[in-house]
């Protein structure tokens, strides 16, 4: 059977006595196996779901997932002895259970296997050895054929190329836990679990036990606390190896959780770049979740500039923070077989070394896809603010949708305030809206931030207002790729820089010629440096890109 929910909320059928019941065809007066699966896929969160579950006429049973699970959408199931009447057929069922908030229920699946001994409601016949030893053996064989078949197919998994495997479904290593009385005749009772690591043998190089993160964090000693996120608390920590690195622990209630856990360490293990945060290593030893990660000295772009206390950023140093955060995004977009889509692209997920390096983090909401496809058709996540509109709409993710909130950070970079500031009029709440009003108006130079404002070489102040403006087109067609707002930053970069005048900035070919001259000259190659930046990655990149369901 397929996985089943009651769903009264959708149905006219509010009664608590309402059940849903599966009846199977089985063997009179015989002992049956019965083994019920569940997992909580419904829910859109941890709820509180308990309902009741009936075997027969006489068995019922309280099914409380949370209880036993602890986490969402984690499977498990219990066995049950059941000896069957004479009518032939057992009867399954679920109902919601009064003293639950939430009236609902779910059975995702039932195994039934007959017992290989008569039930004690029946006197026992004499059998031929033919009779008894038969169905033994043939049981016997058809174990051993589907554990070789198993075992092959395990032996050609492992021997496929990392780089063409998809992700896998989490390993289930399955525990026993206290029996319970269950049936007329106290027949014994056990449960599986799958209380196990959601990420699989190939990243087990990567794993710290426990212990070593409690060491290296004083046990998340809250003088360690230096940030707060969607997945949980982040604490800065020394590794006994003398590492310094930042540890992000999940805690209960956050908004991101195993989906988000399992696609960081995809992505961060099979790619490395410059511009890309680096990953330590992971922990998920019992219900934790912890990433490690390189410890970004500076924090986040976002503390440098504004609410903070931390010194200002110059405008030079801004554009080289916007030129690498591009390159690491364009990486992502392109450096693996079908390219990675960020999904999450803002200030706080772009992270500064103690050389204000800039380093793209946070691939919890990352989306990967297929060769040859131009998007992929997902439910809306991100942040407001930064959202691109089109995919909002359409539930069709781009790599523009990237460049849509990139426009947004560039545009916080200029005018140092956040992407949404609902203490302002209502026309000044979204940056992304004020700020092309402006641009349209002509007044974009009475919004750019005042501590930079003088620094600014006008040809280079023009030049990133319309990489800007390009990136924050309504249609993902119009926006540019990442690559070109790359190639665009580094030449704003190049007119702060250079200081030119007399020739006039034409937006139409980018600069004079004179201009274009002036700047090669400066530079002995800016095509190889952007070039071999771009190619700096380890090995690991050559695995390519894992598909996500």
């Amino acid at each position: 059977m397929t996985a089943k929910e009651m769903n009264i909320s959708t149905t006219s059928m509010v009664s608590e006595n309402f059940n849903i019941t599966w009846s199977y065809n089985v063997t009179p007066n015989a002992q049956y196996l019965v083994r019920v699966h569940f997992c909580d896929i419904v829910s859109s969160s941890q709820s509180k779901i308990r309902f009741l579950l009936y075997i027969g006429s006489y068995l019922s049973q309280e099914i409380d997932p949370y209880k036993r699970m602890g986490r969402l959408a984690t499977p498990f199931f219990v066995d049950f002895v059941v000896d069957s009447d004479d009518s032939g057929l057992m009867n399954i069922s679920i109902g919601p259970d009064s003293s639950s908030s939430v009236k609902n229920a779910f059975l995702n699946g039932v195994e039934i296997m007959e017992m290989m001994r008569e039930s004690e409601f029946v006197k026992p016949k004499q059998k031929s050895v033919f009779v008894i030893v038969g169905p033994f053996l043939g049981g016997l064989v058809l174990v051993c054929i589907f554990g070789g078949l198993l075992f092959i197919r395990l032996r050609c998994r492992k021997s496929e190329s990392v780089g063409t495997s998809k992700w896998p479904s989490f390993t289930a290593y399955k525990g026993s836990a206290p029996s319970n009385k269950m049936s007329q005749q106290s027949s014994p009772s056990r449960e599986g679990t799958t209380n196990a690591s959601p990420v699989l043998d190939l990243y087990l190089g990567l794993k710290i036990p426990f212990f070593e993160i409690q060491l290296a964090t004083s046990n998340f000693d809250t003088k360690l606390h230096i940030g707060k996120g969607g997945f949980g608390n982040v604490y800065r920590g020394t590794l006994r190896t003398g590492v310094k690195v930042a540890v992000k622990r999940s805690e209960p209630g956050s908004s991101q959780g195993i989906p988000e856990f399992q696609m960081e360490i995809m992505v961060l293990f099979k790619i490395r770049h410059r511009h890309l945060v680096s990953l330590i290593g992971y922990c998920d030893e019992g219900l934790e979740m912890i990433l490690v990660y390189e410890l970004m000295e500076k924090g986040t772009l976002r503390e440098h500039l504004y609410n903070s206390k931390l010194p200002c950023l110059s405008w030079k140093q801004r554009l080289e923070i916007c030129l690498g955060a591009a390159r690491g995004i364009d990486y992502l977009h392109k450096g693996a077989t079908g390219g990675i889509i960020h999904r999450d692209v803002k200030s706080t997920n772009i992270l500064l070394d103690e050389n204000l390096v800039a380093k793209v983090a946070d691939f919890g909401l990352s989306k990967s896809g297929p060769p040859g496809h131009t998007h992929v058709s997902t439910f809306v996540k991100g942040t407001f603010g930064y959202l691109d509109p089109e995919y909002f709409m359409t539930q069709q993710l781009t790599q523009k949708s990237d460049v849509f909130s990139f426009g947004v950070v560039l545009l916080e970079v200029l005018c140092a305030r956040p992407a949404i500031n609902p203490t302002l009029p209502r026309e000044q709440v979204n940056l992304a809206e004020w700020g092309m009003f402006c641009k349209k108006k002509g007044l974009l130079d009475q919004i750019v931030d005042p501590s930079v404002k003088a620094q600014i070489n006008p040809n280079s102040l023009r030049k990133f207002v319309e990489i800007a403006e390009k990136c924050l087109q309504e249609y993902g067609a119009d926006r540019p790729s990442l690559s070109d707002v790359a190639w665009d930053l580094e030449y704003a970069l190049q007119l702060q820089q250079t200081a030119i005048v007399g020739e006039p900035y034409d937006s139409t070919t980018g600069a004079s010629s004179l201009l274009w001259s002036s700047i090669i000259r400066c530079l002995p190659s800016v095509t190889s440096e952007f070039y071999s930046d771009e190619m700096a990655i380890l090995g690991e990149a050559e695995i390519g890109t894992v598909f996500l369901s």
